[in-house]
């Protein structure tokens, strides 16, 4: 077992395309995923919004998208678990979160890995990984819901 990484996958009833907008447009990746967002996702760009999840609203979120390639790939970095908001996350390392799609018989399957956390100040490593573990496990049950929704 690490704890370098989590992955987690899901298979969504939907056509790639579908699971697509839900990862890439910014309006429906903040409705499953639970933030509002004030900038597009495109290789570079700095998005920074609001957390609107039960328990945490208003939290700032932030990341930095790295790689897009169009129903295949997306991927960014971030600051895992960083909800102290007396806390200055700046100078630590982020993790890198992947997103691939693969058509399968059935749908699409969507599968998340999460890389980077030994890289994590040890003083909320431990944490900031199991919360993450558990919230992608729930993050891929909000995908899967949103997306056969809009299938």
């Amino acid at each position: 077992m690490t704890t370098d990484r989590i992955e987690k996958s899901v298979l969504v009833r939907a056509p790639r395309a579908l699971v697509w907008r839900a990862l890439s447009d910014v309006d429906a990746f903040g409705e499953w995923f639970g933030v509002k967002l004030n900038e597009s996702f495109n290789p570079g760009a700095q998005v920074r919004g609001k957390v609107t999840l039960p328990g945490y609203e208003n939290l700032p979120f932030e990341m930095t998208i790295e790689r897009m390639e169009p129903e295949h790939h997306l991927s960014w970095r971030w600051h895992p678990y960083a909800i102290n908001p007396q806390l200055d996350y700046s100078s630590e390392p982020t993790t890198l979160v992947t997103f691939e799609l693969e058509e399968v018989p059935g749908g699409t399957r969507v599968h998340v890995v999460e890389s980077g956390f030994d890289a994590i100040p040890d003083s909320r490593r431990q944490e900031a990984y199991q919360a993450n573990e558990k919230g992608w496990a729930m993050q891929m049950e909000n995908i899967n819901r949103y997306v056969s929704k809009a299938a």
